[in-house]
């Protein structure tokens, strides 16, 4: 049965790694498993080379008739949570990275006293995955950007989007007083999870428009940018809360206020075919308490 486990994370993530680390086990580990079934079975399910891990027929006919009852399985031990004093068992999510520091940050020690048999596995990204193939209960997204088939929950209120730099960076190259200005600023531009470079956005009287940044440094991490920022590399763009702790210390210096915009907040999301794990309910229910950053 453990073996049949490991055989469809690796068919779902197409990666020893990546299997490996839903769940908690060696990537060394879990190939011994699937040479082992291999053996029993007398066929081989998987073609491994260097780069590439795909299922053979047999493989694609074993994955098609294990998973549904496999999932029936999950469920079956899911819905034995309802005759315990308090949820147990494990949840995986997919969450955007400031996500991870500005929503989950703030509530993870109060969920892990009252809820100390749920097993909590975070893997904050802000590359676009489908959470369902990647073995994912649920993500964490801006709104706006939930897929479209999903179930989503809002936890937290509207962002502000804003404009940050050091004051030595202002000092050097100036203020800006107007997006217009950027083209001769040196901007940190933001990688998104698809790839695109974001194009900043602004509202002016006009309304809501967006302005592209020519940058000789560009991330696709948050952290990344804002340690960038601090050490006076460039105007630097991204909500509010992650720049407040700094503007009031004063190592960062808010610009362009007049011009700020506000977008959707977070929400978490699953698919509705699937059964919600009761640690991910009393996960949302908690956020929706505490409200870290608002509703």
């Amino acid at each position: 049965m453990a073996d049949f486990t490991y055989f469809l994370a690796i068919a779902r993530h197409r990666s020893f790694s990546r299997a490996g680390l839903e769940l908690s086990v060696t990537a060394s580990g879990l190939s011994h498993a699937l040479k082992g079934l291999e053996g029993r079975l007398g066929v081989r399910l998987l073609n491994r080379t260097s780069r590439s891990v795909t299922l053979t027929a047999a493989g694609e006919a074993l994955r098609d008739a294990v998973e549904g009852p496999f999932a029936e399985i999950a469920l079956a031990v899911e819905g034995l949570n309802r005759f315990r004093d308090t949820p147990a068992g494990r949840i995986r999510l997919n969450v955007v990275a400031d996500a991870a520091t500005l929503l989950l940050g703030p509530v993870m020690s109060a969920f892990a006293d009252r809820y100390p048999d749920v097993e909590v596995d975070i893997v904050a990204s802000n590359r676009m995955i489908d959470v369902v193939d990647s073995g994912f209960d649920a993500g964490i997204r801006h709104g706006g950007t939930v897929p479209e088939d999903m179930i989503a929950q809002r936890l937290s209120a509207d962002l502000r989007w804003v404009v940050a730099a050091a004051p030595s960076y202002l000092a050097r190259f100036g203020t800006p007083t107007t997006p217009a200005d950027l083209v001769r600023h040196r901007c940190i531009g933001v990688r998104l999870g698809d790839d695109r470079i974001y194009r900043w956005e602004f509202e002016g009287p006009d309304g809501e428009f967006a302005v592209p940044v020519a940058s000789r440094i560009t991330a696709d991490d948050g952290r990344a940018m804002l340690a960038m920022a601090l050490g006076g590399a460039g105007l630097v763009y991204g909500i509010a809360p992650i720049f407040e702790p700094h503007v009031a210390s004063g190592a960062l210096s808010l610009v362009l206020e007049s011009w700020s915009t506000t977008g959707p907040g977070y929400e978490l999301y699953y698919p509705s075919r699937r059964h919600v794990p009761t640690g991910l309910r009393a996960l949302i229910d908690l956020i929706k308490e505490l409200q870290p950053l608002g509703r």
